[in-house]
């Protein structure tokens, strides 16, 4: 499995290119909406903009709605000593951080189930 990703931007091209891309939105819309933050992309969305959209959701969880946020991590799956990591006050740097590693284990799922139920 490919996991030697540097940007969030990364993932998401490379879901396109595995023909996985569908798989990931979906992944990632069903988990934002288990922790009571949906996400809904539009029918013809790029990598970038699900890039800018998915990192302005998590800056706006962050902001405005912290339980959601932290629900969110913890329904993805986001070891906290990965959080703990963040040394950033800033919430936008913050934001593309949690952005990149949401993406990296979403993917990581959809990459098992596509590997292992095929």
């Amino acid at each position: 499995m490919e996991s030697n990703f540097n940007t969030s931007l990364e993932i998401v091209e490379f879901a396109q290119q595995e023909q996985l891309y569908d798989s990931l939105l979906l992944q990632l819309s069903k988990d934002f909406a288990l922790a009571n933050a949906p996400l809904d992309f539009p029918k013809e969305i790029g990598p970038k903009e699900v890039k800018s959209l998915l990192h302005e959701k998590i800056y706006f969880l962050i902001l405005e709605k912290f339980q959601n946020y932290l629900n969110l991590l913890y329904i993805v799956d986001i070891p906290e000593q990965e959080i703990k990591k963040l040394t950033t006050l800033d919430a936008v740097d913050a934001s593309s951080v949690v952005c990149f590693l949401i993406l990296k284990r979403e993917w990581q799922k959809v990459w098992f189930r596509h590997k292992y139920n095929s």
